[in-house]
């Protein structure tokens, strides 16, 4: 008889775990030494609260906090889903056209390379509106890394591929969608995972310039509101959830990625050994 063959080796998911268990045990070891330090040398609260008081901060102002966090996500949410569909489209463009391309890019990396803390009293002087103005300002930042890495990606297209659709009589548009998209994918969900935490970055910096009160405020207004009153543990408490926001989205953003990639992409595919 014929000896059997050895079973296929299981995907190597030892290390997995640590992926989580890591970074959480760092995270408890410094918020501990954190609270020891202000208790043992009996910090008050307006110039470094500690964590425990944060968060009971957080629980306490629960309402006003999660109200602006609310307004943030708002902006941000809007600004990349207009930075992704205006990028995405932008670099179609840019492969279909080399002369849009030529024309158009320089004038992106402008965009890029300007500081939007530089921009933001002029778009908000000239837009008036404050929700427009600060939705213009994140879309701004979260803009450039979607055409960017979409534009690369349409163009790194494998080149006998390339050769082999022409040699078949593929129209342009079935090379743009059956050859040059799918290849394109990788590079595009890794610029959706910058341009996510740009978007958030761009809401906060913009209602950090635009300071707009009254009820329709975000977190960065709440974190200059307890900064003016001295309410440092409110001020920990919003930036927590602004970091967790943060988090958050390249968390889903990942998710986003495994799920397109995980079956065909080697980025994705889990090697057995």
């Amino acid at each position: 008889m014929s000896a059997e063959a050895p079973p296929l080796a299981a995907p190597a998911r030892g290390r997995d775990p640590l992926k989580i268990v890591m970074p959480l045990v760092v995270g408890l070891l410094f918020l501990g030494l954190w609270e020891a330090v202000v208790r043992l040398f009996d910090i008050p609260p307006y110039l470094l609260p500690g964590p425990w008081l944060v968060a009971r901060t957080l629980v306490d102002d629960w309402g006003l906090l999660f109200d602006a966090l609310l307004v943030t996500l708002q902006v941000t949410v809007s600004a990349f889903v207009l930075a992704v569909l205006g990028g995405g489209a932008l670099a179609v463009l840019f492969t279909r056209s080399r002369w849009i391309e030529f024309s158009l890019y320089p004038y992106a990396v402008i965009l890029q390379v300007t500081p939007v803390v530089a921009i933001a009293p002029l778009i908000i002087a000239w837009v008036k509106d404050a929700y427009l103005a600060m939705l213009i300002c994140a879309w701004i930042v979260a803009f450039f890394p979607v055409l960017s890495s979409a534009t690369l990606g349409l163009a790194s297209a494998d080149h006998n591929l390339l050769d082999l659709f022409q040699l078949y009589g593929a129209s342009r548009r079935q090379v743009l969608w059956f050859l040059r998209v799918p290849g394109a994918m990788p590079y595009f969900l890794g610029g959706l995972r910058i341009a996510g935490g740009l978007a958030l970055i761009g809401a906060v910096v913009a209602e950090f310039v635009a300071g707009t009160g009254g009820t329709n405020t975000g977190l960065a207004y709440r974190i200059l509101e307890a900064g003016y009153r001295l309410q440092i543990p409110r001020m920990f408490a919003a930036l927590l959830l602004i970091a967790a926001t943060g988090i958050l989205i390249f968390l889903l953003l990942s998710l986003l990625s495994h799920l397109i990639l995980r079956r065909w992409h080697e980025s994705a595919v889990r090697r057995e050994h």
